[in-house]
């Protein structure tokens, strides 16, 4: 009798353990395709006669659910609709940045319980931002930044307690910024919004980027006085009339207007008398003081766009100019006898006269010294670089430099010719017309731009680690010794031209301060003694810079005080791989693995333990066999069209 009665009790209990209304990945399947066909995704190009959506574009699974959605700039649009993150409860990662979804946040989104990383910047969501993301306690990254969002900034982010990221620029969000006890926060961002009072002290430790284009107050903006800090209040000794701009009396317009035409006039003058002196000089004279001028900008700082294509000097100019401003005098016409050297088959259609003779644009001034483009009369272009600090004997500095000389590679910037004397030694090389891999990657990210795709990039790689690798195979002691994306320089089919080698050796501890610290091996502490594995360090950080379009030096990194191989170890770590990639990469597809791939690469290359790093050849190896995989690929964006979009259903 006993047992007839916990029959039904143990049915009970079966039918409790059923997954009745579990998600499941077919659940899960559905889900997604709900989620397509409400966005109109022309760029969702799933292949949806395959079992399971765990090979589907920007889908990721483990243990057979989805946990992983990553579908940046993918042209949705329209509303998310309830019932599509009700089935995707296991969901880590959710990325729908770049793209133009509206409306608000869907409420089922509070489910998906899992999630510790949330990306939807950039789209034109609206309304407050719910008090049911707050529920989401485990979240890690939160980037809500570049939409349309409104109301205060709640207290319920303080629930974050593991939140690291907190982005919510360019929105409307009003009112005060509260005091979030958020102790893991690293990086944070609340510009471009309607904010207003004093920031909390917790905040008070990120730069002024975070608060910009706000009415907050206080560190790191100015204090809290009361002032509105766009307009300038004057004293007003006697006190009558405070507010009020003082205005200028009939008397002082008139003066300033005089003024202004007589000192208009004075230039006016001068001008007519520069070129009437220009005119009547010989094509041999030089304007020291102006040349001066031109490399004291580039020494504080200034852009080089600034000085390009602006002097017209010459090289004899410049190298006047440098020994003016060491207090050397003379000038390299000193009827020494010394001339240009060639090396090898060099061609000789030009000698030192001719060199002098030829204007000068500046180029840059790097580690080793100031670079310049030279046109010769004849029309013939070249580079030349004016070293600094070079304390080594003349046969001394012959016997290095013939050994740069003689070296011979498709992937080196060769070297023409040298001239050597007490006071200039100058280095003739190629001209390499589109300029450096760091100019390309981060001289111009505005509209126009033209995106670097993962051919160029990982041609790149392949094309300045065979330059490397040939160096290292010239000797064990053989090295580059400063490699960073400045020193690879571009042919106009963008192969890669690895320049500035064997340099180190030449010249003595640099005067200034590396700029370019963030490409040093933690081992280095003498530049010029730098070994074959210090130099695969560098070549690991120049990989990661070429995926992440960040350089050593970007500003996200300072802040955080990290340099560029623990900033990517970090993402890899907290598992959002793709977020690290730059955004002109995300549009391959394809060739995702391939890129992983290379970002692994990188950071083996940038081991801390010089025994931990692969040899250049190996490298090379490595980066060849990915290039020769990707070539299999189709490795151009997926179509934007509506034909693609129904064939794929």
């Amino acid at each position: 009798m006993e047992t007839k009665c916990l029959l039904p009790f143990h049915l009970f209990l079966l039918l409790l353990s059923l997954p009745l209304s579990k998600p499941d990945l077919s659940a899960d399947h559905s889900a997604l395709l709900t989620l397509r066909s409400a966005v109109l995704g022309r760029t969702l190009l799933w292949n949806t006669s395959l079992p399971t959506p765990c090979s589907w574009t920007g889908v990721s699974c483990e243990q057979n659910r989805v946990t992983v959605l990553r579908l940046p700039g993918f042209a949705l649009t329209g509303e998310i609709p309830l019932g599509i993150f009700s089935n995707l409860t296991e969901l880590r990662t959710l990325s729908l940045r770049l793209n133009a979804l509206s409306g608000k946040l869907p409420q089922d989104l509070a489910n998906c319980k899992s999630l510790r990383n949330l990306y939807l910047q950039g789209n034109l969501f609206s309304g407050e931002i719910p008090d049911f993301l707050f529920g989401l306690k485990d979240l890690v990254r939160l980037n809500l930044g570049e939409n349309n969002f409104t109301g205060e900034i709640s207290t319920g982010f303080g629930n974050f307690i593991r939140l690291r990221t907190l982005f919510l620029e360019d929105n409307s969000l009003s009112g005060s910024l509260p005091d979030l006890k958020l102790e893991k926060l690293e990086q944070f961002n609340v510009s471009n919004n309607l904010l207003n009072g004093s920031i909390p002290d917790r905040f008070k430790g990120f730069g002024i980027s975070s608060f910009g284009g706000t009415s907050l107050c206080g560190k790191p903006l100015p204090g809290c006085d009361g002032v509105p800090r766009s307009i300038v209040v004057p004293s007003r000794p006697n006190g009558g009339g405070e507010g009020k701009r003082k205005k200028l009396s009939g008397g002082a317009i008139a003066g300033i207007v005089i003024g202004s035409i007589m000192g208009l006039l004075l230039i006016l003058m001068i001008l007519m008398f520069l070129c009437r002196k220009k005119s009547s000089s010989k094509s041999r004279s030089i304007d020291i003081a102006s040349v001066k001028q031109q490399e004291m900008e580039i020494q504080v700082g200034k852009p080089i766009v600034e000085v390009e294509n602006g002097g017209g000097y010459s090289v004899a100019a410049a190298a006047a100019a440098a020994m003016v401003g060491n207090g050397k005098g003379g000038d390299l016409n000193s009827g020494d006898g010394k001339k240009l050297v060639f090396f090898g088959k060099a061609s000789r259609v030009f000698d030192l006269e001719d060199l002098l003779r030829a204007s000068a644009e500046v180029l840059g001034k790097g580690t080793f010294g100031t670079a310049y483009k030279a046109v010769l009369e004849m029309g013939t272009v070249v580079a030349v670089k004016r070293l600094k600090d070079v304390t080594i004997s003349e046969r001394e500095f012959r016997e290095k430099i013939e050994t740069v000389g003689a070296m011979d590679h498709e992937n080196l910037v060769p070297l023409r010719a040298y001239y050597y004397s007490g006071d200039e030694k100058l280095l003739v090389y190629d001209y390499m017309s589109m300029g450096s891999l760091s100019a390309l990657l981060h001289g111009n990210r505005g509209a126009g731009r033209t995106p670097l795709n993962w051919e160029i990039r990982s041609g790149i790689a392949l094309g300045a680690a065979r330059g490397i690798e040939y160096l290292h195979s010239q000797g064990p002691n053989v090295s580059h010794g400063n490699i960073k994306s400045s020193n690879i320089l571009l042919t106009q089919s963008y192969d890669a031209r690895v320049s500035d080698f064997g340099l180190a050796r030449l010249v003595g501890p640099p005067s200034t301060p590396n700029r370019v610290a963030g490409y040093r091996a933690p081992e280095v502490t003498d530049p010029g003694k730098v070994s074959q594995k210090a130099d695969v360090y560098s070549f690991g950080v120049l990989l990661l810079e070429l995926l992440t379009g960040k350089a050593p030096t970007h500003a996200l990194l300072n802040e955080e005080g990290v340099d560029l191989p623990r900033w990517v170890q970090s993402i890899v770590r907290e598992e959002w791989t793709s977020e690290v990639f730059d955004l002109e990469l995300l549009r391959y597809q394809n060739v995702e693995e391939e890129m992983v791939q290379l970002l692994q690469l990188g950071i083996d290359c940038a081991a801390q333990y010089p025994d931990n790093r692969p040899s250049m050849s190996e490298v090379t190896r490595r980066i060849d066999e990915l290039c020769r995989s990707s070539l299999r690929e189709d490795s151009q964006p997926e179509p934007h069209n509506d034909a693609s979009d129904d064939m794929s259903s």
